[in-house]
């Protein structure tokens, strides 16, 4: 059965006494904390979770996309050329993840993964790994699975390219799946204290 949205009190914006309302035309830029199981989209036919039930602002749209199964950072803009900044990959905006994996990364599996592993559709671009304490984050609902006889770890992986599922299937190639995905970072532009479903205007 669809998993129905989360409770409207998760779904406010963040320090709302400071939201302002524009003129229709101004560029929106906003920040919103896309939670797991929430399609980057605003309308579905199958009655799963969308940007509809977490932002309410007509003419705003996705800058970009973020998997279903993955959560954080997610902009969304009224401007056409800022979304295009964003997304172009010409312009390899730098795109951070903390990533929980199994097992425990290598020296060798780090080195692959920050040269670019070979995927299927080609080798990926140089990234930024770092290996990191697990990050203070909200519980995931449904919670994270976990095999009770391997240990688990935590990366902090930055990419300038936008491939179909890419993070995952980095890891996946050097033998380290992917358990929760969540961007904190695009460009200049941060996740901060925003927790699931809550968003802020930028700017």
């Amino acid at each position: 059965m669809p998993r129905k949205p989360a409770p409207a009190a998760s779904r406010r914006p963040s320090h709302p006494r400071r939201q302002r309302t524009p003129a229709p035309d101004q560029p929106r830029l906003i920040a919103l904390n896309k939670p797991f199981d929430v399609l980057t989209q605003f309308t579905d036919g199958q009655g799963r979770a969308t940007l509809k039930d977490f932002i309410d602002i007509p003419g705003v749209y996705a800058a970009g996309r973020l998997d279903r199964d993955s959560e954080g950072l997610l902009l969304l803009t009224n401007d056409g050329r800022l979304q295009a900044r964003i997304t172009d990959p010409k312009h390899k905006l730098a795109k951070t993840y903390w990533v929980q994996v199994e097992g425990l990364p290598s020296t060798e599996q780090l080195a692959q993964l920050r040269a670019g592993p070979l995927l299927n559709d080609g080798p990926t671009r140089p990234a930024e790994v770092e290996l990191i304490a697990e990050p203070v984050l909200w519980p995931r609902n449904p919670p994270v699975r976990f095999r009770k006889t391997v240990p688990t770890s935590w990366l902090a992986i930055t990419i300038r390219e936008g491939r179909n599922r890419q993070v995952r299937r980095m890891t996946a190639a050097v033998g380290l799946p992917t358990l929760r995905l969540v961007r904190v970072k695009i460009g200049e532009w941060e996740l901060g204290g925003l927790q699931p479903g809550e968003w802020r205007e930028i700017g």
